[in-house]
């Protein structure tokens, strides 16, 4: 389950997944969240707080995740990805090198970091 994470600023939108996390997630809060940031701002300060195992996304979800991915290519900005997961956080921190805009992995522990560096623009 995807649900949206509150007082952030305006510039920055947020999810938390929990438990299974399937297409209706992403189409009913993920992409719509995106879509108001890219109508907004023209680009995308992203946070999930991931305390879900990423296997417990559905294909469905996954497939989701990459059309917003790719229908938004050129509006990220930054991305942060809180989990404890060392191998999420290490991709993460990798992504970076192959996409647009700066994507960094934190720890659950540092979400008020990952909140406070996502909301810096660039």
């Amino acid at each position: 389950m995807l649900t949206k994470l509150e007082n952030l600023p305006a510039h920055v939108f947020g999810v938390k997944a929990e438990g299974e996390v399937d297409a209706d997630d992403l189409k009913n809060v993920l992409l719509p969240g995106l879509e108001s940031l890219t109508d907004k701002f023209g680009e995308i300060y992203y946070i999930l707080v991931l305390e879900t195992k990423v296997e417990n996304f559905t294909a469905g979800a996954w497939f989701q995740d990459m059309v917003a991915g790719l229908k938004h290519l050129t509006a990220w900005k930054k991305m942060a990805i809180v989990t404890d997961q060392k191998s999420v956080e290490k991709f993460t921190d990798g992504f970076s090198y192959v996409t647009p805009g700066e994507a960094k992995g934190f720890s659950l522990a540092e979400i008020d970091e990952a909140i406070a560096w996502v909301s810096i623009k660039n």
